[in-house]
C-alpha cells in the first residue's frame, strides 16, 4: 500500500498506541454508549461531571476516533448544515437564533475543556474565511451580512483570483485526533469505562449486543454517526457519504507569507460541491472535499476510504487555489452521515438516546449534542433541552437502488452546477 494512504494524517501522527481492553462479557451499567468519537465521548464527559455516580460504559468497535472524529478536517465551527433562514421558517426566528447561538458558544467551549483537560489539540480560533472566486459566488456572498471584499478576503487568505468572500469568527482549527484521544482520557479519568475492539450487534431497549457479550443498562446512547446504516433496523437513518483529505509535506515560510492563513483561519470557496481545509500546527495544508461516490445498500468498507480520482481533484483544486504544486504526504477519508432532510438530531425517548447526522459539520455540534444528551439523561431541563434538534426525527431515506440513484445524481448535479458557474 502507498505509504502515504494512512488511517488519517491526524491519527498517524500520533503515533502506535495501546488499545484499551474490549468487553470482558456480560455487564451491567447505568448508561451504555455506542460509539467512541466525539459524540460518545463528548455525552460520557458531562454526565460524569453531572453525576458521577454513574456507571457508564462506552463501546467502541475499533479504538476512539477511528470515525470521522480521528479523520475529519479539524474545523471546530459553528456552522449548521440547515441555514438559518430554513430554520427560522420552521421553528421560528427565537428559536433559530438561540441555535445559532449555542453553536457559536460551543466553539469557545471546546477550547475551554482542552484547555483545562491539558489536551494539546492544536486550538487555534482564527475563524473561517469563505472566499469568492467566480461571479456567481460573489453574488452569493453579497447577499450574506458576513461579506467582506476581495482586499479584505485576499489578505486573510491569497488564494488566486479572489473577488470577495465571507468571515466568521466562530471557529477554530484544530488538530482531530489529538482532540479525540485526549477527551478519551479525560473520560477515563472521571470513573468511565471505555472498551475498544467491541463492535455492536444491536441495540434494544434495556440492552447493547456485542460481538463480546450484552451490557444491560437503563439507558442506552445511539452515537455511531456514519457507522449508523450498519445497525439492524437502522440502514435508512443516515446515509454514509464518504469524504476525502490530504495533507502536504510542511511549505516554506516565503509560501506562507504569500498565503496567509496567519491566524490558522479554516478556509474554503463558495463553490456548491464542499472543499475545506486549514494550516495546521506544522505548516501543511490539510484539504478535503466531497465528491467520492454513495455506495449502493449505505456500505461502509475500508477501500471506500481512498477514491484516487477523488485524491487527484483535491490536488488540481489545491494547486489552482494557490498557485502551488507540493508533496502531498497523506491521503486518506471515511464516511460522515447525512439524514434525509439534512438536520442533526439529539434526542431520548423510553431509554433510548441518539445524537448525529452532522453532514461533516460535527466537531463543535457534537459537544452540544453531548451537553444536551447529558442533560436530557439526568433529568435536567435546560435551553439546551429546548432547541430546535432536540427530538428531531428525519424521515428515513428511500430504498435501494433508489437511495443509490438519488444521492450520485444528486452529486454529479453538485459537480456540474460549480462546472457551469466557473464556465
Amino acid at each position: 500500500m502507498d505509504p502515504a494512504l494512512t488511517p488519517s494524517f491526524w491519527l498517524d501522527s500520533l503515533g502506535p498506541f495501546t488499545r484499551r481492553a474490549p468487553l470482558p462479557g456480560d455487564t451491567t451499567a447505568d448508561v451504555a454508549i455506542a460509539g467512541g468519537g466525539y459524540t460518545g465521548l463528548w455525552t460520557a464527559y458531562y454526565l460524569a461531571l453531572a453525576a458521577p455516580h454513574l456507571r457508564i460504559v462506552v463501546l467502541e468497535a475499533e479504538y476512539c476516533g477511528f470515525g470521522a472524529s480521528g479523520r475529519n478536517g479539524g474545523w471546530c465551527s459553528g456552522l449548521f448544515p440547515v441555514p438559518y433562514r430554513k430554520l427560522a421558517g420552521r421553528y421560528g426566528e427565537d428559536r433559530a437564533e438561540v441555535m445559532y447561538r449555542h453553536l457559536a458558544d460551543t466553539v469557545d467551549e471546546v477550547g475551554r475543556v482542552a484547555a483545562a483537560e491539558h489536551i494539546d489539540c492544536h486550538y487555534a480560533k482564527g475563524g473561517t474565511v469563505s472566499l469568492a472566486r467566480t461571479p456567481a459566488q460573489l453574488r452569493r456572498a453579497e447577499a450574506s451580512p458576513d461579506f467582506i471584499d476581495a482586499e479584505t478576503a485576499a489578505r486573510i487568505c491569497g488564494a488566486t483570483g479572489v473577488l470577495g468572500g465571507t468571515y466568521s469568527p466562530d471557529c477554530a482549527a484544530l488538530h482531530p485526533a489529538r482532540l479525540v484521544r485526549g477527551l478519551a482520557s479525560a473520560v477515563e479519568r472521571r470513573g468511565v469505562t471505555i472498551h475498544e475492539g467491541t463492535r455492536v450487534l444491536s441495540l434494544t431497549r434495556g440492552s447493547v449486543r456485542t460481538d463480546h457479550g450484552t451490557v444491560r443498562a437503563p439507558t442506552i446512547v445511539r452515537a455511531l454517526e456514519g457507522y449508523t446504516a450498519g445497525l439492524p433496523g437502522h440502514r435508512r437513518t443516515l446515509a454514509p457519504v464518504y469524504s476525502l483529505m490530504i495533507a502536504t509535506a510542511p511549505l516554506d515560510p516565503a509560501t506562507w507569507s504569500r498565503i496567509g492563513l496567519a491566524r490558522r483561519e479554516t478556509f474554503s470557496d463558495d463553490r456548491h460541491l464542499i472543499v475545506y481545509g486549514q494550516r495546521t500546527a506544522d505548516d501543511r495544508l490539510a484539504f478535503g472535499g466531497r465528491g467520492a461516490p454513495y455506495h449502493f445498500g449505505s456500505r461502509v468498507r475500508p477501500r471506500y476510504d481512498h477514491e484516487p480520482s477523488v485524491f487527484s481533484a483535491l490536488r488540481r483544486t489545491l494547486t489552482e487555489l494557490f498557485g502551488i504544486d507540493p508533496p502531498i504526504a497523506a491521503r486518506w477519508g471515511g464516511p460522515l452521515a447525512i439524514p434525509r432532510d439534512w438536520m442533526p438530531s439529539v434526542g431520548l425517548h423510553e431509554g433510548l438516546g441518539w445524537a448525529g447526522g452532522y453532514v461533516g459539520d460535527g466537531v463543535a455540534a457534537a459537544n452540544l449534542a453531548g451537553r444536551t444528551l447529558a442533560d436530557l439523561i439526568a433529568g435536567d431541563l435546560t435551553e439546551r433541552t429546548t432547541l430546535p434538534w432536540v427530538g428531531h426525527r428525519s424521515r428515513p431515506w428511500e430504498p435501494e437502488p433508489l437511495r443509490w440513484l438519488g444521492i450520485n445524481a444528486a452529486l454529479r448535479a453538485t459537480a456540474l452546477r460549480d462546472t457551469w458557474e466557473r464556465r
